[in-house]
């Protein structure tokens, strides 16, 4: 098993299909490292040799945020946007959608479960 960027990659998938279990890399980067690096698209996890991957896990270091500091500058950004009172900020402090979505019925995935209302009954 072949692990970057600290995450265990799975071994019998293609190699860009693997690299998408890392967060913050997708299809366009995962082809992009994969074109880098030189491999070929049907070759799978268990066929690189250990400078393949070496080589991909440097490429990620050198030229993307990945995993844990992807996960610390977004948590940040939220962070300074709460503490700015913006208008986004608020809404992530309430637990509520962020983005314009309408809250009166929906919006169940932010809000958490219904909860009842004491006399709400027709």
């Amino acid at each position: 098993m072949a692990r970057i960027a600290g995450v265990n990659i799975p071994t019998n998938k293609r190699v860009v299909i693997a690299l998408q279990y890392i967060h913050g890399i997708g299809q366009a980067h995962a082809r992009q490292i994969v074109d880098k690096v030189g491999i070929e698209d049907a070759r799978r996890v268990n066929q690189l040799s250990d400078a393949e991957v070496l080589q991909i896990r440097e490429t990620i270091d050198r030229d993307f945020t990945v995993e844990g500091d992807l996960r610390r500058d977004t948590a940040v950004n939220i962070k300074r946007l709460m503490d700015l009172a913006c208008y986004r900020g608020l809404r992530h402090r309430k637990g509520l959608p962020v983005r314009g979505q309408r809250t009166h019925t929906n919006a169940r995935t932010r809000k958490g479960p219904a909860k009842p209302i004491a006399g709400k009954k027709k």
